[in-house]
């Protein structure tokens, strides 16, 4: 049946892949492109992050998630945490800035530094997207109007991704940003995000399903892989934090005997 835009499901799909394939092919093309003129310098870990999160966008996008909200939590999971999270890993603008050159790179650290970028790194309000927008989704009608909305439902797409960005670029990104978090302040951000699985759990079990198409076993099982894979994924962005965080300490612990040992050479024999 058409929703309130006019298109079925199957026109829904073709129109979605349409906008956004082409997107996702020139940035994993530019990204690349870029890795070949560092291909020396660049770690082949954060390129296989970020062609993995591509992947995971589109495989998110070739599925219609208002059949079943089991495929609709799946999808949001996806696009909310894995995608953003493997995104931040591959560092892209640390990569556009070593793959271009003055012309390019001084406006976009400008553009790094500016206020608005500041406002939209700002870790409250990072945290405030991330958590509260999912029990806007869920808690309120918004959720079955993009049901019966194309336009709100894809819109839904591109918050769960953008939220996500901004949630985990500061937290797991080596990306400059206006003011870097310390590790123990981004440990904080992820654990102060996994109650919010738990509350939305609880509050959506005891519920009826949110829209009369969705059979009370979906119902259960979207708010179960909400839940549950919120939370587990949660833990994995912890132990990435906890493994940046020792990393940079054994880091600063080689650069500080490395200078003690200049130190002594350049004072000589006692």
């Amino acid at each position: 049946m058409p929703d309130a835009c006019g298109l079925r499901h199957g026109e829904t799909l073709q129109w979605r892949a349409m906008a956004a394939g082409p997107l996702l092919v020139v940035a994993l093309a530019g990204y690349l492109a870029a890795t070949a003129r560092v291909r020396r310098t660049w770690p082949r870990a954060r390129t296989a992050a970020f062609v993995a999160g591509s992947l995971v966008v589109g495989a998110a996008l070739v599925v219609d998630g208002r059949r079943s909200f089991t495929t609709h939590a799946l999808q949001h999971l996806l696009l909310g945490m894995v995608a953003p999270a493997l995104f931040a890993l591959g560092a892209p603008i640390t990569l556009a800035l070593q793959a271009s050159r003055g012309a390019v790179r001084r406006p976009l650290l400008r553009v790094l530094h500016s206020r608005p970028v500041a406002v939209l790194c700002n870790p409250l309000l990072a945290w405030a997207l991330f958590g509260g927008s999912m029990l806007a989704v869920y808690l309120t009608p918004l959720y079955r109007l993009s049901l019966d909305n194309s336009l709100v439902h894809e819109a839904l797409h591109l918050h769960f991704l953008v939220a996500g960005s901004l949630f985990f670029w500061p937290v797991l990104g080596a990306d400059p940003l206006p003011r870097r978090l310390p590790h123990g302040a981004r440990l904080l951000m992820v654990f102060l995000t996994i109650p919010f699985h738990a509350v939305l759990g609880i509050a959506l079990l005891g519920a009826a399903p949110l829209a009369p198409e969705h059979t009370l076993a979906d119902h259960r099982a979207g708010t179960g892989a909400l839940w549950a894979a919120g939370d587990l994924l949660g833990l994995v962005a912890v132990l990435i934090v906890a493994y940046q965080w020792m990393s940079h300490e054994e880091r600063e612990a080689a650069r500080e005997d490395r200078r003690a040992d200049d130190a002594a050479r350049l004072a000589g024999p006692s």
